[in-house]
């Protein structure tokens, strides 16, 4: 097993980052139905400007450590973790047995990506 260094975990607390701001970039905006379209698409475009700022360093630095699909394996079990988190605390949904066993079987494939890893 590879040891927990810098290189490894910086670019994972950046992709965590970043997705929050992505997610409140696709999804924040369903609390306020009544601003017009063209005003949440820029204000979701800001947003993701910062999302961009954190996630292109992440996969920069992390390329070095990862492989390109244990970033993206990396980033969609964290998009996840913040999804959920974001749409109960945030959106007031509730997060069914169904989404959890779906995202548990997302989980499982990314346990398989990173198997056998040198």
């Amino acid at each position: 097993m590879t040891s927990l260094t810098p290189a490894h975990l910086y670019p994972v607390l950046l992709l965590a980052a970043s997705n929050v701001f992505m997610t409140i970039a696709w999804y924040g905006h369903l609390k306020f139905k009544g601003t017009a379209l063209p005003v949440v698409i820029l204000a979701s475009w800001g947003i993701a400007f910062i999302e961009y700022c954190l996630a292109v360093p992440a996969n920069r630095m992390g390329h070095q450590v990862y492989s390109a699909a244990e970033l993206k394996t990396i980033q969609e079990v964290i998009t996840l973790l913040v999804f959920a988190g974001f749409s109960v605390f945030y959106l007031g949904e509730k997060l069914t047995p169904n989404h959890a066993i779906g995202f548990t079987l997302i989980c499982a494939g990314a346990w398989f990506v990173f198997q056998g890893r040198g």
